[in-house]
């Protein structure tokens, strides 16, 4: 079978489904409640009218073990009308004889989730083949023909972690890719084995404790045409993901393997018996360092986010009265760790003031990069008359690793600001503390200081007598 094609359909069939029906579109069927230890019992899912986009894994079921999938498709003209139907199928080996419980489980199909409810299942004793009455001349014949001898095909084929950089600056961004790549003159017969288990031993593997990780999140590993020093090769991703350092240690990838199934070819061939067999053959990627540098001495390095961005900036009116608020939106765009993009920084000032941003983020992982925007949007108030530029208040700075040097973002957009001065309404606005908010509570008669104290005087010769009796007569007693 051609090897793209085998590959993708195990790697269909890893990632399982379950049974009965939910709607007119998707179907999930279990096996037989009885089966023979020497027969496969199944789960298979089905869907209607629809391509069979994404589904999560099969379910692993104790005393079961998975044994390969199998997928099947049909399309149908009734009346003129078009029909159509996609099936994956999960085929299971029963270990021993005897019952055992296939349990509740949950399994996303198209996106959508289904709950599949289980049930006991027994294994018998060995089905016996059904034989003829009639007995095959033959038969003696072929039963003392030597067994098959198989040679196993080596294959052109490898398994590589790439990145696209080998250096880069602290906080820069570096697309680490692992793929299975398959030569064109490849003659070995393979397909993936149980890959969803893998990648996720992989990824813990391969993931690096001191970076930030945006994730492509391949769902699907379809085969794409690569060249590679002048030889075509099948490219399979099987994992993508690209890493910000958060610190100046070298971000390392160790070395990891991916078992996939090879089979042996008969030396052989004949029109009867088995022209191949079962095998498994791990391949391992080469373990790869890349160097992260410090940033260019400035007074806000250990601040400022990296990567290559433009501003993007709107304002609902350029032409107010003081007290009259305008929105304002500083929307930054490019190519780096967008979740981390730092706010704009504006100084506090008399003339126009701002409050805090109500902020939007998208985020885009496609191209062997990430990419997107973050928009803060702003809620001002002019208190004095005049003409400002916006970008003499808000600006924001970070450091460009191509051009290797730190860049600002800053307004281009002017106001002017037409009426009375509001500067002392900005200052009553302000919190004068709770010595002035106490006024209001004091009664307004004047109060002698000197009768005040007198009183005072009193209060303190009784506490003093007190304390002198108090200690008279504890020495008495």
């Amino acid at each position: 079978m051609n090897i793209v094609k085998v590959i993708l359909l195990s790697f269909l069939g890893l990632l399982g489904l379950s049974s009965t029906a939910y709607s007119q579109e998707v179907t999930v069927r279990l096996g037989p409640d009885q089966f023979a230890i020497n027969q496969l019992w199944t789960i298979t899912i089905t869907v209607q009218n629809e391509r069979l986009r994404n589904y999560s894994n099969f379910p692993e079921i104790q005393g079961l073990v998975k044994r390969g999938t199998s997928s099947s498709s049909s399309t149908n003209y009734v009346n003129g009308k078009m029909s159509s139907s996609q099936s994956i199928i999960q085929n299971y080996q029963v270990t021993s004889e005897g019952s055992m419980v296939v349990p509740d489980f949950d399994i996303t199909i198209n996106n959508q989730s289904f709950s599949v409810k289980g049930k006991s299942i027994t294994a018998t004793a060995p089905a016996q083949q059904r034989r003829s009455n009639f007995q095959d001349p033959f038969q003696d014949f072929f039963q003392q023909k030597a067994p098959s001898e198989f040679i196993e095909v080596e294959a052109d084929a490898f398994l590589a972690l790439t990145t696209d950089k080998n250096e880069i600056y602290l906080g820069e961004g570096i697309t680490t890719t692992l793929a299975f790549y398959v030569a064109a003159s490849n003659r070995a017969d393979m397909k993936f084995y149980d890959l969803g288990a893998q990648i996720t031993e992989i990824i813990k593997k391969i993931k690096p404790e001191n970076s930030w990780e945006e994730n492509f999140n391949i769902d699907n590993i379809n085969g794409e045409p690569i060249e590679i020093k002048g030889v075509q090769y099948t490219q399979y991703k099987i994992y993508q993901a690209t890493y910000f350092p958060l610190n100046l240690e070298p971000i390392t990838f160790p070395s990891v393997g991916l078992k996939l199934i090879k089979y042996n070819q008969v030396k052989n061939p004949s029109f009867f018996g088995r022209n191949r067999q079962e095998n498994y053959e791990t391949f391992y990627s080469k373990p790869k360092t890349v160097k992260v540098k410090e940033l260019p001495p400035h007074p806000l390095k250990d601040r400022v986010n990296v990567g290559a961005y433009k501003l993007k900036e709107s304002i609902n009116t350029e032409k107010l009265t003081t007290g009259q608020s305008f929105n304002y939106s500083f929307e930054i765009g490019g190519v780096g760790n967008i979740s981390a993009l730092n706010m704009p920084i504006i100084d506090p000032n008399e003339w126009v003031e701002f409050y805090e941003p109500n902020t939007v983020q998208n985020i885009r992982r496609s191209s062997n990069r990430v990419t997107g925007s973050k928009k803060f949007d702003y809620f001002g108030i002019p208190n004095e008359p005049g003409a400002y530029d916006l970008g003499d208040f808000i600006q924001w700075i970070f450091f460009d690793p191509v051009q290797e040097k730190y860049d600002t973002l800053r307004s281009e957009i002017q106001i002017q600001v037409q009426g009375e001065s509001r500067k002392n309404e900005y200052i009553s606005s302000n919190d004068l503390g709770s010595f002035y908010d106490r006024g209001e509570l004091e009664d307004n008669e004047l109060v002698s200081i000197k009768s005040g104290m007198g009183y005072q005087i009193i209060i303190n010769l009784f506490i003093f007598a007190i304390l002198v009796g108090g200690i008279i007569l504890f020495f008495k007693k």
